[in-house]
């Protein structure tokens, strides 16, 4: 996450309900973190040559421009409206929507954006543009999508990877301001062969795996309670394929938080089922969190 003083949260809107619940959700998670919050609107017409501004002689307020501009607007009284006195800019800027956003990326504290959308968001979370945002952003992406909670707690994937260790950092900070408790979830699975020559047993030792994988949960979350005395953290293992146990989790949530990148099931997060899963059936808020290059 870029932790430079006055990185803003960025939200893309494009006028859909779904990009004004990300505005609330963004106007909230800049109110926690005490940052601005920057609304950012991808305008694609002048790259394909359309003419943008009213016609002559059209009616007042006419114009994919102008439009753009209510866009903006709208989504700025919806965040003032939800965090009064939130520090707030707009900006429209020319481009497709997952260039704007990732050109964003840089300088943000996060990303937030709706599950569908309209125009350059259309079916955001199925299409190209959440890949490419979340594959490629240098900060935080979080959708917002499935049920909004009061309660519940905030849940981490973790598999003893760097980005799964960043993840748990975020998690645990996102429960913090939540005023949750943290699960730190760990979905496991009997070894199996990966290639000739490398046959696994038929039989493990049941007790040792657990074992094992319970250590992987322990070195992800190593030290976080220390410095979030606040957060009660509960840490879980589970057998089964991380899709469904996650997707699972995620019916109690509040907030479900995965690593990018990561070890076995989790590894290339979005660019495989698991991540495709996630993003289609999670029924609460997620947030991708990659580790550095």
């Amino acid at each position: 996450m870029n932790s430079a003083n006055g990185a803003a949260v960025v939200v893309g809107v494009d006028g859909s309900e779904s990009s004004l619940r990300a505005v609330r959700l963004a106007a909230v998670e800049a109110a926690h973190r005490n940052r601005p919050l920057r609304i950012v609107h991808g305008f694609i017409w002048p790259l394909l040559r359309v003419p943008v501004n009213a016609p002559a002689g059209g009616p007042p307020g006419a114009g994919l421009r102008h439009q753009a501009e209510q866009v903006v607007t709208e989504a700025a009284a919806e965040a003032e409206a939800t965090v009064p006195g939130l520090r707030i800019s707009g900006e429209i800027i020319d481009g497709e929507a997952a260039a704007v956003l990732l050109g964003e990326a840089p300088a943000a504290a996060m990303i937030v954006l709706g599950d569908r959308g309209l125009g350059g968001f259309s079916a955001l979370v199925v299409g190209s543009v959440a890949v490419q945002v979340a594959v490629h952003a240098d900060c935080p992406v979080l959708v917002a999508r499935g049920t909004d909670r009061a309660d519940g707690p905030v849940v981490v994937g973790v598999d003893g990877s760097e980005a799964a260790r960043l993840a748990a950092e975020f998690a645990i900070e996102a429960a913090s301001v939540r005023g949750a408790p943290l699960v730190a979830l760990h979905a496991y699975q009997h070894p199996a062969s990966t290639g000739p020559g490398d046959m696994q047993p038929l039989v493990h030792d049941e007790g040792e795996l657990r074992s094992e994988e319970e250590r992987v949960v322990a070195e992800s979350t190593a030290g976080l309670g220390e410095r979030w005395p606040d957060v009660p953290v509960r840490r879980e293992t589970t057998r089964g394929r991380p899709t469904t146990v996650l997707a699972e989790a995620s019916r109690r949530a509040r907030l479900l938080v995965v690593g990018r990148e990561g070890r076995g099931e989790l590894t290339g997060l979005l660019l495989g089922s698991v991540s495709q899963s996630l993003l289609h059936h999670a029924d609460c808020l997620v947030a991708v969190i990659r580790a550095p290059r």
